[in-house]
């Protein structure tokens, strides 16, 4: 079986155990890494059994045949993305008109950003640019642009780019729906899903958060490995916030938050 995900630690942390033949009642899991911005357009090239993808990107899949793994996702409550600026002076107002980096069109990120927008920028933002996540902070940095939205690590990590949070739109979406903030989601092909039954998938995912959960050490080199640059403090706080309960299963509550997110 073949699944495409994010280098991200809170992604091996999850799929360390089932990559690595921990779980004798799963199939073999051959990973590819990449970005969630990639892995969102790949559903059209049904190339992979599962892929990890901006659930804002799950219309997208379910036209091309896949579906909703009700586990192994990013969900969570105090995860969501932040609107960035170079300066400590910036307010929302300023926000009007004023160039965005974003990661991608399809990302939640995105999608959360144009909701907000939608309550609290009667005149829009101005030029949007898809950038590389990783490249979005220096930009800011080097004004290239007025504000940025990012995702992942940088919500512990933009005070030492010097940049000042505008809007956490995490807590905005909270405030709004109660419910958690769905970011990525685990999609399965439908002929995967035919041979093995979705709830074989999703229980194959949870035993492997579970497995990663009680043996936190196992997966420590693999994820460091895949970490990039991130320090080892880092790394931990990035799986506290992102691997929680919903990642073992999404429950009536998860689920509902992917309704909010996607309806128009």
């Amino acid at each position: 079986m073949t699944i495409a995900h994010s280098p991200c630690p809170n992604d091996t942390f999850i799929f360390h155990a089932w990559s690595h033949g921990l779980l004798p009642q799963a199939p073999e899991l051959q990973v590819t890494f990449a970005d969630i911005h990639l892995t969102s357009k790949w559903v059209s090239e049904r190339s992979f059994d599962l892929l990890k993808i901006s659930s804002a990107a799950l219309p997208l899949a379910i036209e091309a045949g896949y579906q909703l793994v009700p586990a192994g996702g990013a969900v969570g409550y105090g995860c969501g993305p932040l609107l960035l600026s170079a300066s400590d002076k910036t307010s929302v107002a300023d926000l009007a008109g004023a160039s965005l980096a974003i990661p991608s069109r399809h990302s939640t990120a995105y999608r959360l950003t144009r909701k907000w927008a939608e309550q609290n920028l009667s005149s829009g933002f101005g030029e949007v640019t898809e950038v590389l996540f990783s490249d979005i902070m220096p930009a800011v940095v080097n004004g290239d642009f007025d504000a940025g939205l990012v995702i992942h690590e940088a919500r512990f990590t933009f005070e030492r780019f010097g940049l000042h949070q505008i809007v956490d739109l995490g807590q905005w979406w909270e405030d709004q729906t109660g419910l958690p903030i769905p970011l990525g989601a685990i999609v399965a092909r439908d002929d995967v899903v035919a041979e093995h039954g979705i709830d074989a998938l999703a229980q194959w995912c949870a035993d492997s958060v579970n497995y990663a959960w009680e043996n936190p050490d196992a997966s420590r080199d693999y994820v460091a490995e895949h970490a990039d640059d991130m320090d080892a403090d880092v790394q931990r706080a990035h799986i506290a916030l992102y691997v929680n309960q919903f990642s073992a299963g999404l429950g009536p509550e998860g689920l509902a938050a992917f309704d909010a997110l996607l309806a128009d």
